[in-house]
């Protein structure tokens, strides 16, 4: 008859006291989280953070200049775009733009995922197409304005935050 194997100790878990150490790197990981949560001081009511106000001025000025260049016959790699090509992005920009003016979480972080878009984008255009001086110049400075505006809008989305939802019944 076989014996039977031994239990394993489980690591981080009873007996010796001893706390794995990933335990206890989370630990101290959510604890410093949670100390930054409570120093966040909440938006007041129509209080919008100035960055978020930045980003829904911007999405403005796209969403028009989409309008506006369609309508006085703007030509891309030389035909005028279809309707559907104008539209999708203009009304994407104007949602933004409207969402981020009355501080809604799904506008900045919709306008963030557009900015992670724009910084692959560059940064690929950097290392594979970039062909001259004034290029590389224009690519750098478009990095440095997108990952700034990225890395404001992160804490703005803290303070936005999600609203909490009532449970399912």
């Amino acid at each position: 008859m076989a014996e039977p194997r031994p239990k394993r100790k489980q690591r981080g878990a009873g007996g010796d006291g001893k706390q794995n150490p990933m335990t206890r790197g989370y630990a101290r990981a959510e604890q410093r989280n949670q100390e930054a949560r409570e120093a966040l001081e909440p938006l007041a009511e129509g209080e919008r953070p100035t960055v978020v106000t930045l980003g829904a001025i911007v999405a403005a000025l796209i969403s028009i200049s989409i309008v506006v260049g369609y309508a006085t016959g703007v030509e891309v790699n030389g035909e005028q775009p279809k309707l559907p090509q104008v539209v999708a992005p203009a009304v994407i920009m104007g949602m933004m733009a409207w969402g981020m003016w009355h501080a809604r979480y799904w506008a900045v972080l919709g306008f963030q995922l557009i900015l992670v878009v724009i910084l692959f984008s560059a940064f690929f255009g950097l290392v594979v197409g970039a062909s001259s001086v004034a290029q590389v110049l224009g690519t750098l400075a478009l990095l440095a304005g997108a990952g700034t505006f990225f890395y404001f809008m992160v804490k703005a989305m803290a303070r936005i935050q999600m609203p909490t939802r009532a449970p399912r019944e």
